[in-house]
């Protein structure tokens, strides 16, 4: 798995992982890669600045790989997050609003039900997470 820093054409920087750097391209030429603040999907690679060092930087413990960081970020949130599956739109609405009580939950929406929580002020984060290994399901 590999991170890329990301930048949609409205200037917004994100972050996204993918198997590898073909599917990134693949994906980009598909136009299946959209910025989680606006949904624009024309979007380019910039430099990262991630883990590099200057000359003159004081040295001291390493930073863990990128992908020790990704996987320990998705071991957290599938251990830390309920998962609500598609029905993410209507748990997260029924938090907002008290029916239910404040919780984690991770799920799938649709480009639609992101707008309509946009609308009724719902925080939300979009992060991809890859499907468990067949021996974690």
């Amino acid at each position: 798995m590999i991170a890329y820093d990301l930048k949609c054409a409205q200037g917004h920087v994100f972050e996204g992982w993918f198997d590898d750097e073909a599917s990134f391209l693949s994906q980009q030429k598909q136009g299946l890669i959209a910025c989680p603040i606006c949904n624009e999907v024309s979007v380019e690679r910039i430099p990262s600045t991630f883990a590099i060092r200057s000359a003159g930087a004081a040295s001291g413990p390493e930073a863990p790989p990128a992908e020790a960081v990704a996987r320990r970020l998705v071991d957290f949130i599938r251990h830390h997050f309920e998962d609500v599956g598609s029905d993410f739109a209507k748990e997260a609405l029924k938090i907002h609003y008290g029916v239910s009580s404040p919780r984690n939950i991770r799920g799938s929406s649709t480009p639609q039900e992101e707008e309509t929580l946009r609308q009724e002020g719902v925080d939300f984060v979009k992060i991809p997470v890859p499907a468990p290994p067949e021996s974690d399901a």
